[in-house]
């Protein structure tokens, strides 16, 4: 997944006296435990999952993204060959038939009949009250609900240059405070490689549990996902999720993220390790195209079977990440996993 970033943290959050938290949103809008399947944070996380295969079913909103409005867009710019922009405006705006995030929900229930999603941060346009309350609302009101926000953010956790880290650490609990507002029990937060460091364990880990902390205090569990093939190898996060040793800190498995980047030997021991310690998500993918231009053909059945071998309860969130009609393939991704879950 492409770490899209929000640079102005400082837009987004008010600072005083206290600490961290959402300008215009106040703690009157936290969404009450029982409607999430929650305890108090001291006893951890106790979401309850449904048992129906389709119900295990989300859609993340990334693989959509040619389709959704994104963050900063203005009327007037076409979307070049490369993803950027063309014209005088130097950011693309919605139009041209895209949806808004809040219109995900039923649109994907429309074309796929199912209910749960799985936000992308580069999809949220504001993080205003009025624009958070607004999607939570939408996403009700199509019946829905949202499992996890896949936030992506430029600041590394175990950076050398401790201000570097302070700011990945505030990143973290921006989305935590987000999840709160629209109703989402979970946050990907994702751990960008360092400039000035490799991966370490130890500043990785006290990073992570001050943002785990915060889950904890806000009701909000913290997902880390195998994506980045150095900063996020599966092992790496295995260790970084034990030495934190928190019931709100666990490991988001993705099916093809590791695949692709190494052999399979290491990437399905890798996998194996990551639902051990996973707890109410996962990305399905069936192909992934490696960072040489290599296509993974990611072992579907074995992958299913690794997660059932280890109890696993949690959601399946489909992210159709290779060339061609995302609509197509997410498609197909759902026959088969209600296939495997049968």
């Amino acid at each position: 997944m492409w770490a899209g970033v929000w640079p102005r943290l400082g837009t987004f959050l008010a600072t005083g006296s206290g600490p961290l938290v959402l300008k215009g949103i106040g703690a009157e809008l936290s969404p009450e435990p029982e409607l999430l399947g929650r305890t108090p944070a001291e006893a951890g996380p106790k979401l309850q999952f449904p048992s129906a295969a389709r119900e295990r079913i989300a859609i993340a909103s990334y693989p959509f993204r040619e389709f959704i409005a994104g963050r900063g867009e203005q009327a007037g710019a076409q979307k070049d060959n490369a993803g950027g922009t063309s014209g005088t405006a130097p950011r693309r705006q919605a139009g041209g038939g895209k949806m808004e995030l809040k219109e995900f929900a039923a649109h994907v229930s429309g074309k796929f009949k199912i209910k749960k999603i799985e936000p992308w941060s580069e999809h949220f346009r504001s993080l205003e009250k009025a624009y958070l309350e607004a999607l939570r609302a939408a996403v009700a009101q199509a019946g829905g609900a949202i499992v996890n926000i896949a936030a992506d953010g430029e600041h590394s956790p175990y950076a050398a240059d401790g201000a570097e880290r302070e700011r990945a650490i505030a990143f973290s609990k921006l989305w935590i405070d987000v999840a709160t507002v629209i109703g989402s029990p979970s946050v990907r937060t994702n751990i960008p490689a360092a400039k000035d460091s490799k991966p370490d364990l130890e500043r990785t880990a006290e990073s992570l549990k001050r943002v785990a902390e915060h889950g904890a205090a806000k009701n909000v569990v913290v997902n880390l996902e195998n994506d980045n093939p150095v900063s996020e190898d599966p092992f790496f996060l295995v260790k970084v999720i034990e030495k934190v040793n928190s019931q709100w800190l666990h490991a988001l498995p993705d099916f093809g993220n590791s695949v692709a980047a190494h052999e399979d030997e290491y990437a399905y021991k890798g996998i194996e390790g990551m639902f051990g310690r996973a707890y109410n998500i996962s990305h399905v993918k069936e192909t992934e195209v490696g960072e040489k231009g290599k296509t993974a053909h990611v072992d579907l059945a074995k992958t299913f079977g690794i997660a059932k071998q280890h109890g696993y309860k949690g959601y399946f969130s489909m992210e159709w990440d290779s060339p061609g009609d995302p609509y197509q393939g997410t498609a197909g991704l759902i026959e088969k996993t209600l296939k495997n879950l049968s």
